[in-house]
């Protein structure tokens, strides 16, 4: 990873840093719902990733700890991390409030073996819109390999990279979604769950593309989503599906908001291999 990929990273930090106390009040995380029994997780993973009682699940980019929480509340024994000390406070605090037994950890992804001291997992999991905001999924990957007991799982769920090239406008293919690079988004608005909010870390320092937003993220391609696991020679049997799912709408002025629960999503899911 080169300087201005770690510049990268620690960006996105501060500006998730920020985003955490609009989130943790806002109508789409509704913490008072999840409070109150709200299971966060959708029917197809459920049906994907099968029965999950007395597994040991890490939630990799955990953010608050909705979906963390909501395994546990099926029966896994489960952890998270996230390099947002706020978001890690706030996923605390509610796995408190939820009477939830729960650890999380505060640490970049990059280095989250050496957070977790070792431990290992039955499932690695990761959600819709956590892979973009990486800039090296090969050393992602590995990262994951080291996480996972043989034959354990990686499961992850993520926006398909058509929405990526269509963001413009919902219409007009007007990124590269075969050949994607990490960048810089230029934003001053809000985050989509936060459109109101004005942020203070929205400064752009260095190349930025045609939409005009701000957060440092990679735009991932098809190709990257699959072959970055399989290039770091660690996971295998790579299964990808592409499906209706919940997923990030585009809106005409390019800030993107909405969730839309009839559009393109992409599930993969992968094993360590086995150790004799």
């Amino acid at each position: 990873m080169d300087e201005r990929e770690r510049a990268g990273l620690l960006a996105n930090q501060a500006r998730w840093d920020e985003s955490v106390p609009w989130h943790a009040e806002s109508d789409l995380y509704d913490l008072a719902g999840f409070r109150a029994g709200r299971d966060d997780i959708r029917p197809f993973e459920h049906e994907e990733i099968g029965d999950v009682q007395g597994q040991e699940l890490l939630h990799l980019q955990c953010h608050l700890g909705t979906d963390t929480l909501s395994w546990a509340r099926h029966g896994a024994r489960v952890a998270g991390l996230d390099f947002s000390p706020n978001a890690i406070e706030v996923a605390t605090a509610l796995a408190a409030d939820c009477a939830i037994d729960a650890r999380f950890w505060c640490a970049d992804v990059y280095d989250a073996a050496d957070a977790v001291d070792g431990r290992r997992f039955d499932i690695v999991s990761t959600g819709i819109g956590a892979l973009g905001w990486l800039p090296d999924l090969s050393t992602w990957a590995r990262e994951v390999a080291s996480l996972l007991r043989p034959g354990g799982v990686l499961y992850l769920v993520e926006i398909h990279p058509i929405v990526i090239g269509l963001l413009g406008d919902g219409l007009t293919m007007t990124n590269d979604i075969l050949d994607a690079a990490y960048i810089e988004w230029d934003e001053k608005g809000g985050t989509y769950a936060a459109p109101d909010a004005i942020f203070e870390n929205s400064t752009t320092t260095w190349d930025v593309d045609d939409l005009g937003r701000q957060e440092r993220a990679a735009d991932w391609g098809a190709p990257e989503l699959v072959l970055g696991k399989r290039a770091a020679n660690s996971l295998v049997d790579v299964a990808c599906e592409e499906r209706p799912g919940p997923q990030i709408d585009a809106a005409p002025s390019g800030k993107v908001f909405v969730l839309a629960e009839d559009s393109f999503g992409l599930e993969a899911r992968a094993s360590r291999h086995g150790e004799t």
